[in-house]
């Protein structure tokens, strides 16, 4: 399994920023850019070669990112000329020979990307897309009865639009080499879908944000003012000593330093030395600071931690 990043766009939208800075080098937090989060999350899902898809001041990639980052070994290919998505994957394939995992380098989510691919490679499929629920751009006006009733902030939709996160068999790559230019969603993906060889992958009620606009990045910094991603997920100082946990499902964190563990939501086992115990949403446990615990999240798991 290989991954590949597309990391070659021109992004207008974020203009002054990105005409002297690639789009996935715009920083979440110092020293952490769009591209350092999902190297990492590549990382957590044992992918060991990421291939960057690069184009607009790809050499500043290059020299940023090295061969590489996080443990992940990088290589490079370069699209000379913009020629959309698909291009870039079909040169990006063809350099793999694998089946691959391919994402939109301006997306920042908390997807468990090793459950994604997990679920595809079951499936048979030739391809699979991460999708989420649509958020309102917009207010929404509640009516009933020729009356407005009232009003939701910028609500989520019950549609869903595409994640931008890909997996793909390499037997998609003749499909690819036979339209060669343009956008693959609007080209290779509707032939998967009318051919029953597309499934989808979807995980509600975890962070994602395109990073289109200022006001996206702003967004997302603002999620990253008091958060530190992991391997199993992230943590993030909340105050008074209480820190919020994020954790994978089927990922594992230490609670050294923990006092008090409250699931806020989800369910894993926690485990001390030869004894274990189920916890769920809504579980409380004391644990001894002379002994070494660890959370296994079975489902996506929140939960919440006081030091003292």
């Amino acid at each position: 399994m290989i991954g590949m990043i597309l990391c070659g766009g021109m992004a207008k939208r974020l203009r002054p920023l990105t005409q002297r800075v690639p789009k996935v080098l715009l920083e979440l937090k110092p020293g952490y850019t769009l591209l350092d989060r999902q190297l990492l999350q590549y990382k957590s899902a044992g992918i060991e070669k990421v291939i960057l898809l690069t184009g607009h001041l790809s050499e500043k990639i290059e020299r940023r990112i090295g061969r590489e980052r996080f443990g992940v070994c990088i290589d490079y290919v370069r699209e000379r000329k913009p020629l959309g998505t698909l291009n870039a994957i079909r040169l990006g394939m063809r350099k793999a020979k694998d089946d691959v995992v391919v994402s939109n380098g301006d997306v920042v989510c908390d997807l468990n990307l090793r459950r994604m691919w997990m679920r595809w490679r079951h499936s048979k499929a030739w391809g699979s897309m991460y999708i989420v629920r649509m958020r309102s751009p917009y207010g929404v006006v509640k009516t009933r009865g020729g009356r407005i009733t009232g009003f939701e902030e910028k609500p989520l939709l019950s549609c869903y639009i595409n994640g931008g996160f890909y997996c793909l068999s390499h037997r998609v790559l003749p499909l690819l080499e036979r339209y060669k230019t343009g956008d693959i969603e609007k080209t290779v993906f509707p032939e998967l879908a009318r051919a029953g060889r597309f499934t989808y992958y979807k995980e509600d009620g975890i962070y994602w944000i395109s990073v289109d606009t200022l006001k996206d990045l702003e967004a997302a910094q603002r999620e990253y003012s008091n958060r530190r991603d992991t391997e199993w997920g992230y943590e993030k100082a909340v105050g008074s000593g209480k820190r919020l946990f994020y954790v994978m499902a089927g990922h594992s964190m230490s609670t050294r330093g923990i006092r008090v563990l409250k699931v806020v939501r989800g369910r894993g086992v926690l485990r001390c030395g030869n004894r274990s115990w189920r916890v769920r949403t809504g579980s409380r446990v004391f644990l001894k600071s002379s002994e070494e615990y660890t959370l296994r999240a079975r489902a996506n798991t929140w939960v919440e931690g006081l030091s003292s």
